[in-house]
């Protein structure tokens, strides 16, 4: 089967963004969610209905509280070894006192990966597992938005105070009564950042204010990351933290009074490794210790034993129980149960009841075949066998029969909840390998394909013998698709962990696995060609890598450098630093290519013009493997200088050899537009001296005079309505912005909105859909009635426009000046860079690649979500509204790859110069810098998954590669799309 360059880079687009897809699924599993927050609030069950007529219990309501203060010291990077090793016994002699003989109870906690803070404090206070998605679902807001302890505890009257970690206060705005945050960068500073915290205590303690206190200390992780756990710093600040716990826990035993104890409780976020790091899954990682000190405990007695094992997630439950809150609705956590084991029977029954029936709704809501799952049913048996005990307990029997099964019922209940939180902990608490592995190795095939595809698809035919029917109907292909098939029945029947990819129907798996296998037999077809075709003598040697100009060089060693860049997270922090080096590096090339072509080359004799010219005709006749759009000049550096000489003339040499410093001058403007990045993003920019309101003069006039260069720009190329339609659209940005108070009329003398801006907005996206509909309109006339070319390319440059026009109206006021120059470089390179050098498409295609990587960032944009201009998506909407919203946003945050992108299809298909295929090349190369960093990044992502950036900053990077491969797949549809011109040739030549 024979298919053009562009059609196959589509395909493979597609192909590729279904790996992604998969990839994505099972590196970011959906977490179990209940109710949303504000529904979380309920009438608590009943205990389970004795059975027999008339009998009902009376115990409806929650609970009431067993302490009257809790303070818990949540102390950053606390192993297990350091309270319950050698290190706790030399440097925290009162804690082991504590532990071995006063009345607490010991645990050793199990955190999941990543262990890393911010996730383990949403873990610590809401139960659950929380995975990245969560941050994806709340795009602009770090605020913990699901059902927590700090929120029930708030919402029931109780005052907290908070001190340590502002992440704390990010994740928790307007709950504390008190706080006072520290921030947790400044690794070096082991004293502050802990002194900070201990000054407040003495006053506070001797307070009664307070219900809940929360303090969170830094430094012995600031230690570890400095110097590691085996450091000599550790044991005094081990001491330091002891000491602190002892006054803490003395204060409290002073105040407390005969109706409730108080509670202490002294935990880590995660560990630390042996080299002092965390957020991986090592012991010394996932193991801290865990301690609930009170007198309303026993004294311990007898020697003293291994702490027993619990996860994370059981302190949320244990200390809604201890202070007579609900139990979050998507914690996957068991009550401690040793907790309130002073208590009596009933009570006890009553607590583990009301756990067993929180998670039990969990999985009823998350879990369509609930009832078979073993948990549940375990439940079901258990609240029935609750049931009897309450029956013979309000009949009065308190012999050691109701004991003894009080005692077998609280078993029951605790096997249940053990069960039913490891189903509901499965979801979310591991990778999903499995849907990752299939995921990266269609991605890795789909890369390969193109690479060993790339010298017959930049062939001067852009044309190629697709060798379907052979590999598909081989005994190959077979096999391993019966291989394929074995193997994913092997890891789904015996997987312990829940698979996305296990969970599709066998029709579906077994089609991935047939495209998994022709995928194969397609590259290793292509292989043997390669072999074949090696050892077929050359018809023209003329042909040879020397040719090489310096563009090409810089762009496989930008291209590599880039790819390579992705492995460190500063790097991918930074990005927009290496895309501002390749860009400004890539016009001082270009400047040397012109001073060349219009200087040194002139002064050839006349037989350099012969001989490039034979070079050229030989090269035309020769090699179907390279890239000829250009039918004059050919590819050689001096065949092209020949042909360019002439064509500046007059001014527009000087000119072009100016252009390239004008586009540097502009890149430095626009960077000094929108600090990105992380390290240098709370350094004031322009864009922040334009939107303080006091500016508002200057951005109204510098709006207003961006908007009339998009319209300078733009309309050239555009017919006389849609030049209309785009004055009309222009004027309504500036009115939409002016409505909503962003900028100001001439004639305004206040900052008054005068209206929401729905009005001025949807009349912009009139002139929008109409612009679009008439480029539309224009390209189905030249696809059907096949009409000349220019028809095809007024209807591209119409589309584009609208395009502009839309990202003008999303685009904030003070970024107008970033279309304007996007506009400006597009214009000047066309006719004074790529013209005159007649660069091929591989190369402009590339250039546009790379520019419209730089614009992304000079949008303001970085890896991070939080630079995400949600905005956007609600222009024009009086409510939310999914598809318009997410498009919207989409659009606005991808504008500078999406605008250069379409530039692309429409500068090759206005080139009634170039060869036919040029379109055909540049779908292909633009799929090919699309996928490079894409199969890199995601296998570099996999080996980096316990990184302690993983979730800061891989992540965030890995979602906005992902969403741009689906961007890019739509873009070659629409390229193949257009790429009709060369299959008519084709077909008028047969």
């Amino acid at each position: 089967m024979r298919l053009r360059s562009g059609v196959f880079a589509a395909s493979c687009l597609l192909v590729e963004a279904l790996g992604v897809a998969l990839f994505l699924r099972g590196f970011f599993p959906v977490p179990v969610r209940s109710l949303p927050r504000r529904e979380a609030r309920g009438d608590p069950p009943a205990e389970p209905a004795p059975p027999g007529p008339g009998m009902r219990s009376n115990w409806t309501k929650i609970p009431p509280p067993l302490f009257k203060k809790v303070v818990i010291v949540l102390i950053d990077a606390l192993r297990d070894d350091f309270v319950f090793g050698s290190k706790g016994k030399q440097f925290m002699p009162y804690t082991t006192q504590v532990v071995e003989k006063g009345t607490s109870y010991s645990f050793i906690a199990e955190a999941k990966p990543p262990t890393v803070t911010m996730p383990r404090i949403k873990a610590l206070m809401t139960g659950s597992i929380p995975g990245f998605i969560d941050v994806i679902v709340n795009l602009n807001s770090p605020a913990l938005l699901d059902d927590n302890l700090i929120w029930q505890a708030k919402a029931a009257g109780k005052r907290i105070i908070f001190y340590g970690d502002d992440t704390w206060v990010k994740l928790f705005p307007k709950h504390f009564v008190e706080y006072d945050g520290t921030t947790s960068f400044f690794v070096s500073d082991f004293t502050e950042v802990d002194n900070n915290v201990t000054r407040h205590l003495d006053r506070v303690l001797k307070r009664e204010d307070w219900d809940l206190l929360i303090l969170h200390y830094l430094g012995l992780d600031h230690i570890g990351h400095m110097t590691g756990p085996n450091s000599p710093l550790v044991g005094p600040k081990l001491h330091e933290m002891d000491n602190i716990l002892k006054k803490i826990h003395i204060s409290l035993l002073s105040k407390e009074e005969a109706s409730l104890p108080n509670l202490l409780v002294v935990c880590g976020d995660h560990g630390m490794s042996e080299t002092g790091s965390h957020g991986g899954s090592s012991e010394g990682e996932v193991h801290t210790p865990l301690l609930f000190i009170s007198s309303a405990f026993e004294k311990r007695s007898g020697p003293l034993t291994q702490p027993e094992l619990v996860q994370q997630t059981d302190l949320a439950s244990t200390l809604a129980v201890g202070l007579g809150l609900p139990i979050s609705r998507n914690s996957v956590g068991n009550l401690i149960l040793p907790v309130v084991g002073g208590k009596t029977m009933r009570e006890q029954l009553r607590f583990v009841h009301l756990n067993g029936f929180q998670l039990s709704r969990l999985l009823q809501q998350n879990t369509p075949a609930y009832e078979k799952d073993p948990g549940y049913e375990h439940f079901k048996k258990a609240e029935k066998s609750h049931g009897n005990w309450i029956k013979l307990y309000l009949e009065g029997n308190n012999s050691e029969i109701l004991l003894n099964l009080g005692k077998k019922v609280l078993k029951q209940y605790l096997e249940a909840l053990k069960t039913l939180s490891s189903s509901l902990s499965k979801q979310v608490a591991q990778y999903d390998m499995y849907s990752m592995m299939v995921g990266t190795v269609i991605i890795m095939e789909v890369l390969l394909l193109l690479l060993l595809s790339v010298p017959k698809a930049l062939s001067s035919q852009a044309e190629f013998e697709v060798p379907l029917s052979p590999p598909l109907f081989s005994l190959l292909f077979y096999l391993m698709c019966l291989m394929l098939c074995a193997v994913h029945v092997i890891v789904c029947t015996s997987a312990e962990s829940l698979c996305y990819f296990c969970s599709m129907s066998w029709l579906t798996a077994a089609g991935v696995m047939m495209l998994i296998s022709a995928l194969m037999c397609g590259i290793l077809s292509a292989i043997a060609k390669i072999f074949e075709n090696s050892r077929l003598p050359l018809k023209n040697p003329v042909v040879s890598s020397s040719s090489r100009s310096e563009i090409d060089v810089l762009i496989l060693a930008g291209t590599i450098g880039h790819v390579l860049s992705l492995g460190a997270s500063s790097f991918i922090e930074e990005e927009h630093q290496t895309w501002y080096f390749l860009i400004n590096t890539l016009c001082l090339v270009l400047c040397q290519e012109l001073c060349r072509n219009n200087f040194l080359l002139k002064e050839c004799d006349p037989q350099c013009g012969t001989t490039v010219k034979q070079n050229v005709d030989s090269i035309g006749e020769a090699s179907e493997c390279k890239n000829i759009d250009i039918p004059a000049a050919g590819s050689s550096k001096l065949g092209k200088a020949s042909s360019s000489a002439d064509f500046i003339k007059g001014s527009d040499k000087w000119i072009s050899l100016a252009s390239p410093w004008i586009i540097l001058i502009c890149c430095r403007l626009l960077r000094s537009l929108n600090q990105t990045g992380v390290q240098w993003a709370h350094r004031p920019d322009f864009g922040h001296w334009l939107t303080s309101s006091e500016h508002k003069p200057e951005l109204s006039f510098l709006a207003a005079v961006s908007l009339l260069m998009i319209f300078f720009l733009v309309q050239r190329r555009c017919s006389l309505v849609s030049k209309i339609a785009m004055a009309l659209g222009l004027l309504g940005v500036y009115s939409y912005r002016a409505a909503i108070g962003n900028v100001i009329f001439p004639w305004q003398h206040d900052s008054k909105d005068i209206s929401k801006g729905i009005t001025e907005a949807r009349f912009v996206y009139v002139f929008v859909l109409g612009i679009v509909f008439t480029g539309t309109k224009d390209l189905l006339k030249s696809q059907v009635i096949s009409t000349d070319s220019s028809v095809k390319s007024t209807g591209l440059w119409e589309v584009y426009s609208g395009l502009v026009l839309l990202a003008a109206l999303l685009f904030r006021p003070h970024n107008l000046p970033v279309l304007v120059f996007c506009l400006l470089i597009q214009t000047m390179m066309t006719k004074y860079i790529w013209r005159p050098l007649k660069s091929d498409a591989a190369q402009i295609t590339i250039m546009h690649y790379w520019f419209g990587q730089a614009f992304f960032y000079f949008q303001g944009n970085s890896n991070g979500i939080a630079t995400v201009d949600v905005s956007a998506g609600f222009v024009g909407l009086e409510s939310y509204v999914e598809i318009p919203a997410i498009f919207l946003t989409a659009f606005a945050t991808y504008a500078g790859p999406l605008l250069w992108a379409i530039h692309l299809l429409c500068y090759l298909s206005s080139e009634v110069s170039r060869n036919s295929a040029a379109v055909g090349h540049g779908c292909f190369c633009y799929a090919l810098m699309r996928s490079i960093p894409v199969a890199i990044y995601i296998v570099l992502v996999t080996g980096l998954r316990y990184h302690l950036f993983i979730w800061s900053v891989f992540s965030p990077k890995l979602l906005y590669e992902g969403v741009h491969v689906f961007i890019t797949a739509a873009i070659c549809l629409f390229f193949t799309a257009m790429d009709q011109s060369y299959s008519q040739k084709v077909q008028d030549r047969k």
